[in-house]
């Protein structure tokens, strides 16, 4: 799912100056027959203008947004975990009450308007029109605001696609980020500083065809409870990794502990794959390393054993296709012979 094509989410001043420019411009137009005629058909052209200019408008705002109930489980917890997930459908619904009260009062006030036999009244009926008009999106201002902060958080979900997916996981400041980058060439942000990571950086490897997702996700604490930024961490694991890289940083430097490192990698062993790659090694004391009594992998040791399991994983879904093509063709020939 790409959330990069969100389009900024019109204001109620942008909406009515554009709306308004072009009635003003349709009003312009030549109209023929007589005095009361031409006033009354302009009028009405402009609320016409006035009408679809922002129900078009505010229909794109809502066909934009992607129908929550259809998105993957992933997603569908990343907008709990990002946004105020009852707001964001309460504004949503809030443009989708103002588009109907716009057709409503357009539908309205044209009537009027055809029925109206006085010269005089013409234009106070069409400036009702405009003003409630203007009234009601100012009414949804604070909606459409936070839809526009919304998109602006969903723009930073990652395009997570259903693949091997790699997630590289571990304390903030650990180094996570620099080994996304050497392991898919991907440019991940890093800083000398904790929690750089506060969403989702995506690479991808190819080996021998086949696309590998490798995940960086926000720096986890070994804590019962957690924040938001580590919720996603969390969320990473659950929903998409099929094994984890937990990078560990012996020289301390991130700001944690050994003994505190040592206790997430223990917390997250018992729930997935993991594989271990100690960071900064350029810089750690040769006896810190020495003292290390756990298996750890090179950086060529992580893609060989992450390209055996992908190797292993396309097996098993080559042997079960096969499974089932050949059962397809007993219940087929079943069918068959039960004809005669």
């Amino acid at each position: 799912m790409n959330f990069q094509t969100l389009a900024p989410v019109p204001q109620p001043k942008e909406l009515l100056d554009l709306a308004f420019g072009k009635a003003r411009e349709k009003g312009r137009k030549k109209i023929e027959g007589d005095h009361l005629t031409v006033i009354r058909t302009r009028e009405a052209l402009k609320l016409d203008v006035i009408k679809d200019t922002l129900v078009q408008r505010l229909q794109k705002v809502l066909d934009d947004f992607p129908d929550t109930k259809s998105l993957p489980v992933f997603y569908q917890k990343m907008l709990d975990l990002t946004l105020d997930y009852a707001l964001f459908k309460k504004s949503l619904g809030a443009v989708n009450w103002c588009v109907q009260k716009i057709r409503l009062l357009h539908r309205d006030n044209v009537r009027r308007l055809a029925k109206e036999r006085k010269e005089a009244n013409i234009n106070p009926l069409a400036k009702q029109f405009y003003g409630r008009v203007s009234s009601l999106l100012k009414q949804i201002k604070p909606n459409l605001e936070y839809l526009d902060q919304s998109r602006k958080v969903m723009k930073m979900y990652p395009d997570i696609k259903e693949m091997f997916t790699v997630c590289i996981y571990g304390f903030p400041n650990v180094g996570k980020s620099t080994l996304l980058n050497t392991l898919a060439g991907s440019k991940a942000k890093v800083a000398a500083y904790a929690f750089t990571t506060l969403g989702i950086n995506a690479g991808y490897i190819t080996h021998q065809g086949k696309k590998i997702q490798v995940l960086d996700v926000p720096g986890t604490l070994a804590r019962e409870k957690k924040n938001n930024v580590e919720l996603i961490a969390e969320l990473v694991v659950q929903e998409l990794a099929d094994v984890i890289i937990y990078v560990f940083d012996m020289t301390e430097f991130c700001g944690y502990s050994v003994e505190q490192q040592k206790e997430l990698l223990e917390r997250i062993s018992k729930r997935k794959k993991v594989f271990v790659y100690l960071s900064k090694l350029d810089i750690l004391d040769p006896a810190a390393l020495a003292s290390w009594k756990k298996k750890y992998y090179t950086l060529e040791e992580l893609r060989e054993v992450v390209f055996s399991l992908v190797e292993k994983e396309t097996e098993h879904k080559d042997e079960l296709n096969e499974s089932e093509q050949k059962e397809g063709y007993s219940m087929a020939e079943e069918e068959d012979t039960s004809k005669y």
